[in-house]
């Protein structure tokens, strides 16, 4: 089984920058598909940036070219780079992986915790 870690949330202000890390523990992290999810209240968690098993990076359109989804295979890491950050980024933001599919979707099997974001304006 596989355990997700998240670290880097926080609140900042319209215009700032974060780094979201999710870190992987119990197997190996490099050949899964896996990216980040984000939840505001009273809304569906939707798909923000992931990574396919074979490398590819898929984008919410919401925050294309301002988020990069990047990895680090040697330390079982996943990241999200978020600048030009606006209010409504606001959510708990969600680390999510799955071996089993190309390309990560909702029904992910593993997850972690949940970091909230918070973005004033």
């Amino acid at each position: 089984q596989v355990q997700l870690v998240e670290s880097g949330g926080g609140l900042v202000q319209a215009g700032g920058s974060l780094r979201l890390s999710c870190a992987a523990s119990g197997r190996t992290f490099s050949a899964y598909a896996k990216g980040w999810f984000r939840q505001a209240p009273g809304k569906d968690r939707e798909s923000v940036a992931t990574i396919s098993r074979s490398g590819s990076t898929y984008y919410a359109d919401s925050v294309k070219g301002r988020f990069t989804i990047s990895r680090d295979n040697a330390k079982s890491t996943v990241y999200l780079q978020m600048n030009s950050l606006k209010p409504e980024d606001t959510a708990v933001y969600y680390c999510a992986a799955d071996p089993h599919v190309e390309r990560l979707a909702i029904s992910a099997v593993y997850w972690g915790q949940g970091t909230q974001v918070t973005v004033s304006s």
